[in-house]
């Protein structure tokens, strides 16, 4: 016939009307319950069974308000443990356990950092597609030239850290691989191309781990980043930050120094689209091309977003950090 295969009706047939067509509407606007059709409008556009609403109005009638109460009080509802959806990811939560079986525990409660930072890192890894790229920098150099700075640092009051090194080499590596220093837009078409550089520093305390952001990072010198960071660190031990040092960064330096290990995968802190996570420096042999040789490795480790960022991005940002880190020189260029 003319009428086609996409509508689904044979000669003699009437079309199907909207309600026909969508059966689910029907069950979830309640057909055997008292309502006005702005209340069922409302259900319908909320995914409601207006079965399950109390009503309220006059002689048992179910009205918005009725359909607005029901959605609140399922939303501040609990899920089942084991069964309910974990902060509307649709991912079943862990069931609950009784440790206490197994022998003695003592129930601590999470410091408000503690909880703010579970969330947090739970939203970044559900939503951001992770990549992680791993390399070595060869800091032997750039430690020898740290040295001999320590005791002109210490006459200024400064301790000089390898962090305000990578500090300036993150900056200047974001400068030169400006594919990193950006966010998603809201709207998902859209890039937000950053034109300043603030560089956030992980820094744990004794009630979480919280991120101080180190402002402007391309535009200051060794010794200045060393005090704002010594600085921001000490604020942060003490609880002292304010909301706004905490805010605008484009891209995070999580480093876990001397107890860093061989490498780790950071989580990408959004809106930021990378991070970088540092280990423990070690010396190891390293062929020059005619013998090994004794050299200070740093492992690296870059996490990205791999909706912002490709693969060949991330390699470049890499290569050219590395080459930063191995040669300090390249940091006055």
């Amino acid at each position: 016939s003319g009428n086609g295969s996409g509508n689904g009706s044979s000669d003699g047939d009437k079309p199907r009307s909207t309600h026909e067509r969508l059966p689910q509407e029907i069950k979830s606007s309640g057909s055997d319950v008292y309502a006005g059709p702005a209340a069922r409008k409302l259900a319908r556009q909320l995914g409601v069974d207006l079965a399950e609403v109390k009503a309220a109005g006059p002689k048992g009638r179910i009205t918005k308000d009725d359909v607005k109460a029901h959605v609140k009080t399922r939303m501040q509802q609990p899920p089942s443990a084991g069964q309910g959806p974990s902060s509307g990811t649709g991912i079943p939560q862990i069931p609950e356990v009784d440790f206490s079986k197994f022998g003695e525990v003592e129930i601590v409660k999470m410091s408000k950092i503690h909880k703010l930072t579970a969330i947090n890192m739970t939203r970044n890894w559900l939503n951001v597609p992770h990549v992680t790229q791993f390399d070595d920098a060869d800091v032997t150099d750039l430690e020898e030239f740290r040295s001999s700075m320590k005791g002109e640092a210490e006459k200024a009051g400064i301790k000089l850290t390898p962090l305000p090194f990578l500090l300036k080499a993150c900056a200047m590596a974001l400068k030169h691989e400006s594919s990193f220093n950006v966010a998603l837009h809201a709207d998902g078409e859209h890039l937000v191309k950053k034109k300043y550089i603030h560089i956030g520093v992980a820094v744990a305390t004794q009630v979480g781990l919280v991120v101080p952001v180190v402002k402007d990072v391309d535009k200051k010198g060794l010794f200045q980043l060393a005090e704002e960071t010594n600085t921001l660190a000490a604020k942060a031990r003490d609880g002292k930050l304010l909301p706004n040092e905490m805010q605008g960064g484009c891209f995070t330096i999580s480093s876990l120094g001397a107890i860093g290990g061989t490498g780790f995968t950071p989580i990408v802190n959004a809106p930021e689209v990378a991070i970088l996570g540092v280990s423990k420096s070690s010396m190891q042999p390293v062929w020059d091309g005619k013998a090994f040789v004794p050299r200070q490795m740093l492992p690296l480790s870059l996490s990205y977003d791999h909706r912002a960022i490709n693969g060949v991005d991330a390699g470049r940002f890499f290569t050219y950090l590395t080459a930063l880190l191995t040669d300090v020189r390249r940091l006055s260029l």
